[in-house]
Formats: structure tokens, sequence, C-alpha cells
């Protein structure tokens, strides 16, 4: 069985720090310091995510204090005044919480976080229970595996299936991720798809495709009955 990370539970930390609806200002900013993050996750009843408090929604505390009369303007949406006046979890969070759940793919989590512009996402189960968190550098984790391995799934999972009939003409060769299929396969038009199966392989940086048809030769004429 492959142990190569394939969905946000393979990557995820489960061990999670997060604040109540209820959580206080000053302890929100003091948890926020003393473990180094930059969100936390807001939960409700049985561990449900709720929302997400941010140091961005701290900061509106901070720009309302400026009397400056563009940075009131700046403040002017009603959310943004209610965070400068906010003095709990609750009342801070950004909601709905943006999250993903734990069998997504690592792809899809990557997408949200571009997406969203957001560094970190709750992950949650079937019932939105808070399960553990994913970061940038979590989903980074898959390009750590070794060229060897990666070459070692491609040999058996696609060449070893998709081009079964061709394989000792299919050569893999793996250069920090870049994936190098070298050799002659009978139909050219089967290459975009050995081309995106490759590029679906966890660690895969890029892929270079080198493969050729067969040369076909002429055949003898036919020689019909002689009169």
């Amino acid at each position: 069985m492959n142990d190569t990370p394939r969905i946000v539970s393979d990557v995820m930390t489960q061990t999670v720090v997060a604040v109540s609806r209820t959580t206080p200002f000053k302890e929100i900013v003091r948890t926020l310091e003393q473990w180094h993050v930059s969100a936390l996750p807001v939960l409700e009843g049985e561990a449900r995510v709720i929302g997400v408090v941010s140091e961005a929604d701290l900061l509106a505390k901070e720009e309302f204090k400026d009397h400056d009369p563009s940075r009131l303007e700046q403040l002017r949406r009603l959310d943004d005044l209610v965070k400068a006046g906010a003095g709990t979890a609750g009342e801070l969070m950004t909601t709905p919480a943006v999250t993903i759940h734990s069998r997504a793919t690592l792809a899809e989590a990557s997408r949200v976080m571009v997406r969203r512009n957001i560094k970190r996402l709750p992950v949650v189960d079937e019932v939105g229970k808070l399960t553990g968190i994913v970061s940038r550098s979590d989903l980074l984790k898959v390009y750590l595996r070794e060229d060897e391995d990666i070459a070692g799934e491609v040999r058996r999972e696609i060449v070893g299936h998709f081009f079964r009939d061709q394989r000792p003409t299919v050569e893999v060769a793996v250069d920090e991720g870049v994936v190098t299929l070298t050799g002659t396969i009978p139909d050219t038009s089967l290459i975009p798809v050995a081309a995106r199966l490759v590029r679906s392989v966890a660690g895969v940086v890029n892929v270079e495709i080198r493969l050729t048809g067969h040369t076909k030769h002429s055949e003898p004429p036919t020689v019909g009955p002689q009169f």
C-alpha cells in the first residue's frame, strides 16, 4: 500500500489551538503570540467550526484609534466598524469559516488557499467538527518525496498498466521531481493522457514527454491470382 500523502488528513496537524465564541480580545492576542500562528478557529458546541479570527480581524481595533479622517473612511463598512469595537472572538471572527474536509485532496486544499488568499485551513469532518489544521507548508511536504519513489510509482501504476504491452520500450527517469518518459508507443494520441496521469502522481513537479510512435513499415504488395 502506498503511504505517499494523498489527502489532507495525511499532512494536517491534529493538535489545533482554537478559541470559543466568548474568548476575550486580549486572550486571543496572547494565544496567537504564544503559538506563533496568525489565525485561530472559533468553535462552538461539539468542536464545530463557526468562524476564524485572524490578526487582520484584530487590527481593526488599532486602526480605529487613528483619528485621521482618511483612516476612518477606510472603516466605513459596517463590519469593519463592528470589529473595531469588538471584544470577543464571536464579534471579531470572519464567518462562515473557510474550511476543508479531511478527505479532500491536497490539490483541492491548495486551490482553496490560493483563491481565498489564506495561509491555513481548519480541517473538518462530515458534521463540521474540527479534526486538524492544514497550512501551506503542510501541502508542500509532498514535494520532499524522493525521486526514486516517484519513479517507482510511475513505472508501476502508469507504465505498468497504461502501457502494459509497451512497458520494455517506455523508460521513466525522475530528477528533482521532473518526470521524463522516453520510448516508443503504438498510438501517439495517448501521450496527453499519459502526461495527465503522471502529473497526478504525488510529488511530481513537471513532466517531460519524449515518446514517439512506432514507424510503420510498408506492407508488401498483394499478389493476385495468375491467369
